[in-house]
């Protein structure tokens, strides 16, 4: 079975009603007054790292491309919509043949990602653009949020596997499914999530509850079952009544009198509960006395980044981790936060800039059409993102100044530096036009930016470097004139 990302979708469900509202009332109000040839381009951004962090992982995009290739309303949506009494007929004539007919760029899914500048745009028939914009934000913000918790999860295992065991914690169904594929983009090394398993071809895991083991009559029963059952692949949940009195010398019978006769050995034991730093430290001793130097030891129990360092830093003896609610909940900042402004409308073949301002620094949008350029120095780290408009040249070749937004004072020269280009095209006139990419080559990217570009500093959990995002001169000069002209309408 090929588990390319192209088997992104769960079930045959049309998800074209999901959407605010708002978005129908608006595409109405384009559709009576507007004219039919005004285009607005959309970015979508996020404002913060979640959970104080350096950086975000950018994931979801094959979602939106499904979404939006796919997009069409049924005989049932245009009742439903008609049942509402809101809109026109014609309206309601024009969506029972819709199909999306506009242009949508965005980051390499997998990419690392830092506020403030546009991760994803899409350029459109101003009904087209607005009917998106619920199904955009839904995917990229939970499988951002859960990609970007993922990875600090794995760089407090520091080199240990991290599975994903959260589907029982998930929100539901959906939730599950695709936050164990975002978090296999995040570094997990699998999933016990089956479906997730099927759909995106994620390594799956799994051995026995706690229930296997009270169903039996003795733990040494349910352990010696199982083991004959899975003599290849015997793992033991060694907690279900006392880890070091029962389970492990248990465990370690079982390895004994069942599996060695057959020419096998004890692969691992898991423990779920109880002090897992000074527990995993006993039983390493005792398998370790018991000959069984090569049993793994697998934890789980409501761990995230923070108790993984705890633990690891009190010498706890753990060959890999289960992570379950605080994965793929992201339980300590459960939001991401993307947002979905427009940047720029087409009235009369001409393209004019809109620009959100705000009492609030922070929600005042970069306006226009642009590009995004990923700044790089002559060791290949990643320096800074640079924005300019969408006809500036970058030209690297000598001294390039640039101006820092948040510190305009500061005159900044980029030296001896490469860019790239980050926003590409993957919607064109409606039609997918980039491959459909897999997802493990979407989580060696994610590494490969990790281990190569991104500053170590910058992947602290604390008090991370701040990655900056930069403006051309022409750009910033751009954005002021911009807003001096929102903030006097009357050219006070």
């Amino acid at each position: 079975m090929n588990h390319s990302s192209q088997m992104s979708t769960l079930d045959e469900r049309n998800l074209s009603m999901m959407m605010d509202l708002y978005e129908m009332t608006m595409s109405n109000g384009y559709y009576l007054s507007g004219d039919p040839d005004d285009l607005a381009t959309f970015d979508v951004f996020f404002r913060r790292v979640p959970d104080g962090g350096g950086f975000a992982i950018f994931a979801g995009l094959e979602q939106v491309i499904d979404f939006i290739v796919d997009m069409r309303f049924d005989e049932e949506d245009i009742e439903y919509f008609r049942s509402l009494g809101k809109f026109d007929d014609g309206f309601l004539e024009f969506l029972s043949k819709y199909r999306f007919r506009g242009d949508v760029w965005a980051f390499d899914e997998g990419t690392v990602i830092y506020p403030n500048e546009p991760i994803l745009t899409v350029t459109a028939p101003l009904i087209d653009a607005q009917l998106v914009e619920t199904a955009v934000l839904a995917q990229i913000n939970h499988q951002s949020l859960i990609a970007t918790k993922t990875r600090r999860i794995v760089r407090a295992a520091q080199g240990r596997a991290v599975s994903d065991f959260g589907a029982r914690r998930a929100h539901n169904t959906d939730a599950a499914v695709y936050g164990a594929r975002a978090a296999y983009i995040g570094g997990a090394a699998g999933s016990a999530t089956v479906l997730a398993g099927q759909k995106f071809g994620i390594p799956v895991s799994g051995t026995m509850a706690h229930s296997w083991v009270m169903y039996h009559d003795s733990e040494f029963d349910a352990f010696a079952n199982y083991a004959r059952i899975y003599p290849d692949d015997t793992i033991l949940l060694i907690d279900t009544y006392n880890v070091l009195r029962s389970g492990v010398p248990n465990a370690i019978r079982c390895a004994k009198e069942v599996l060695e006769p057959l020419g096998r050995r004890l692969k691992g034991v898991r423990l779920d509960s109880g002090d897992l730093a000074y527990l995993t430290k006993e039983v390493r001793r005792m398998l370790d006395e018991a000959g069984l130097e090569d049993c793994k030891i697998v934890v789980s129990n409501s761990l995230d980044e923070y108790s993984i360092t705890s633990i690891i830093e009190q010498g706890g003896c753990i060959d890999s981790f289960g992570v379950g609610e605080r994965l793929i909940t992201a339980r300590s900042d459960p939001v991401f936060g993307a947002v979905y402004k427009v940047a720029a409308v087409r009235k009369r073949g001409v393209w004019e800039p809109k620009i959100k301002i705000s009492e609030t620094v922070d929600k005042i949008t970069n306006p226009g059409r642009k590009k995004v350029h990923r700044i790089y120095d002559r060791t290949g780290h990643a320096i800074c993102d640079l924005i300019t408009g969408e006809n500036e040249t970058v030209d690297l070749s000598g001294p390039y100044a640039y101006i820092d937004p948040i510190r305009p004072w500061k005159h900044g020269v980029l030296e001896g530096c490469t860019s790239r280009e980050l926003l590409k095209p993957v919607i064109v006139d409606g039609k997918r036009v980039s491959p459909a990419r897999d997802l493990k080559e979407i989580r060696d990217y994610v590494d490969s930016q990790l281990r190569n570009e991104i500053w170590q500093e910058e992947q602290r959990f604390d008090n991370p470097h701040i990655h900056h995002m930069d403006m051309s001169p022409g750009y910033y000069s751009f954005k002021m004139a911009l807003l001096d002209r929102a903030g006097n309408p009357e050219g006070e």
